[in-house]
């Protein structure tokens, strides 16, 4: 029977997630799900210098903020729990011993100056920093001495002299190292912690995932990996390296430099979360019938990693806001005003909101275009003398205000049908220019030239309003 797929992600509490983690944790879940297997979630926080308190918290909620979820993990539990990474180093340190009694690694006394003083030598010599094996073959029983008397040391891989080390990548193929290009990587820190490269290997056996889908700059670690998979006498799991997004203007690998990377910061920007999935998912990959808005079952159906491009992707901020005008629309407006909340500021009311909410439904590209778009509706505006009297003299618009304004007081049914048929019979019978006639009204009852259509405008801000506007328009000629 074939082994169940099982797939993880495992950030680590060091500051904000990153929209990348986010595509790349939805291309683990969509195929775990594919395939009927699992998805496990693992809070890697053995780096704890840059542990960030109530990291974990937030990242678990900006996972659940996407619509995703994990079937193991933190919150939930699990049959190989715990699944965070400073509860397991008990575990760790009896791999690490494991690996030293097989002669498989060894223990380090080198201090930080004499590294540091080794690095700057190689500098100096034009080579590639790497660690010189000056305790690879220390005498174990001395090593062991040191270790007894309490001489900090850390635990460093043996890795083989001489031998290619070849792993497969779903996305390039084969790629091979010679082991003479690899440091003798360091397996536990001084600190008793592991380093990540070895936590992260005996996680993914002892968790049973069967496939790694990570960012692409971790290509040059996976031979490392491989080697401890090989020390420990255990099977890698399959690889792909994602490639990473790149900023918008298409220079550079997409960074806080650029803008926004932070992934709950698209949310807070009024970004629907499966708008955005829906974004990840066609960035490097494309749907077998060219669809670009799909659901995440629809992903779930046709996705396979193996069909991702190995070529960098723009992060393309006009599709982004196309697809999430595509999801805005598409929701009904009750759904809509519910998804509105949070964006909806206190001198709207919800009434209010539901009222203006279809006269600019279809030119909304994020929900935190809500206030800048319908403010006028509820907040006092400004007119500017010259604006209000443009194409056109002050004598000519104070009549035309004034004749609009009994015009509309005049109105016994105040709706859209009779406030249009009584503004442009006025029109027609005082024949003003249309342009700039229906400009000038709107700007005056709006404060603004761009604004939901003019007579829908008109009736939702109501007669009380539109008559007090007008009057006030027309005092400053």
């Amino acid at each position: 029977m074939a082994q169940k797929v099982r797939t993880r992600m495992a950030p680590s509490p060091t500051g904000e997630y990153h929209v990348g983690h986010i595509a790349t944790l939805l291309k683990n879940y969509a195929w775990a799900k594919h395939n009927g297997g699992d998805f496990i979630l693992r809070i890697e926080d053995t780096d704890q210098v840059r542990k960030v308190d109530g990291a974990v918290e937030k990242i678990l909620s900006v996972i659940k903020g996407y619509g995703l979820d994990w079937d193991e993990g933190p919150e939930k539990g699990g049959p190989y729990g715990p699944y965070v990474q400073s509860e397991r180093l008990e575990i760790y340190k009896e791999a690490a011993q494991l690996l030293l009694d097989n002669d498989k690694a060894y223990y380090c006394f080198a201090t930080a100056e004499e590294l540091t003083e080794l690095r700057d030598k190689q500098r100096a010599e034009k080579l590639p920093p790497k660690y010189d094996g000056r305790y690879r073959d220390y005498p174990k029983e001395e090593a062991l001495k040191r270790v007894a008397a309490g001489e900090p040391y850390v635990i460093r891989l043996k890795v083989p002299k001489d031998v290619t080390v070849t792993f497969t990548d779903l996305l390039r193929g084969d790629i091979s190292v010679e082991s003479s290009n690899v440091d003798d990587q360091v397996l536990m820190k001084s600190d008793g912690f592991p380093t990540y490269h070895l936590a992260v290997i005996v996680d993914d056996h002892a968790m049973g995932i069967t496939h790694v889908l990570r960012g692409e700059e971790w290509i040059s670690s996976t031979p490392k990996h491989v080697l401890i998979y090989k020390a420990f006498g255990w099977e890698p799991p399959i690889y792909a390296h994602i490639p990473v997004f790149l900023n918008p203007d298409g220079k550079g690998k997409m960074s806080k430099r650029k803008g926004t990377v932070s992934a709950q910061s698209f949310l807070d920007a009024g970004y629907l979360p499966e708008a955005l999935l829906n974004f990840f998912m066609i960035l490097g990959w494309a749907h077998p019938e060219q669809k670009e808005i799909l659901s995440l079952d629809e992903y779930i159906k046709y996705f396979d990693p193996k069909d991702i491009s190995s070529k960098s992707v723009v992060f393309d901020v006009n599709k982004l806001q196309w697809i999430n005008g595509v999801y805005i629309r598409n929701l009904t407006d009750a759904e809509l005003l519910n998804r509105l909340k949070p964006f909806i500021p206190a001198d709207c009311s919800l009434d209010q909101a539901e009222a203006i909410l279809p006269l600019i439904k279809e030119r909304l590209v994020t929900l935190s275009d809500f206030e800048p778009q319908t403010a006028f509706f509820y907040r006092a505006i400004n007119i500017d003398k010259e604006i209000l009297t443009k194409r056109s003299t002050p004598e000519i618009v104070q009549g035309q205000l004034d004749d609009t304004s009994k015009a509309l007081n005049d109105l016994e049914i105040w709706s859209e049908e009779k406030i249009e048929e009584s503004v442009r019979a006025l029109q027609q019978e005082k024949d003003w220019k249309t342009k700039q006639y229906f400009m000038m009204l709107r700007y005056a009852v709006s404060g603004s030239a761009a604004t939901p259509p003019l007579f829908s405008m008109i009736s939702v801000l109501g007669k009380k309003l539109v008559l007090e506007r007008l009057s006030a328009a027309r005092a400053i000629l």
